[in-house]
């Protein structure tokens, strides 16, 4: 497997990979063309050096993973950086064959490279197996989440 930086070309099956469960049905909107929102979002995540959009390709150079991080800069753990990542997504036909935990130690990696003193994630309470596996990395239940939607 490799792991490169995303690009314009990559937006589509990242999508695509996105919207690919129950609830990214529901909020995503993936048809070709693509709407411009996802493009314009990948420029804003391109342009910052504090985001890294990752697709994760097999052996035959086809896109089947995608994570997002990003560092965040806190004053708080005497100026430390915390890293998080969202949007892990291995295409349907590659789960189940190990590649998210390798996708997983990359990312872990990858923070302590950028001096990130943890690796932080939110999953939603409905995705139970989701949870089993982050707790099987090492991922605790620290903390409560709560979100406030406006839409």
């Amino acid at each position: 497997m490799t792991f490169r930086k995303a690009t314009e070309k990559d937006i589509a099956k990242i999508v695509e990979m996105i919207a690919d469960d129950e609830l990214g049905k529901k909020r995503e909107n993936f048809k070709l063309p693509l709407p411009n929102e996802y493009i314009k979002a990948f420029k804003n995540i391109n342009s910052d050096n504090n985001q890294e959009l990752i697709v994760v390709e097999s052996k035959d150079s086809e896109v089947i993973g995608t994570l997002q991080l990003s560092f965040i800069q806190y004053l708080t753990y005497r100026g430390g950086v915390r890293a998080q990542i969202e949007a892990v997504r291995i295409r349907k036909d590659k789960r189940g064959l190990g590649i998210g935990k390798t996708m997983f130690q990359w990312a872990i990696n990858s923070a302590k490279e950028r001096n990130a003193h943890l690796l932080q994630l939110t999953t939603d309470k409905k995705r139970p197996e989701a949870i089993k596996f982050y707790e099987d990395l090492g991922f605790i239940k620290s903390h409560e989440g709560m979100k406030l939607h406006f839409k």
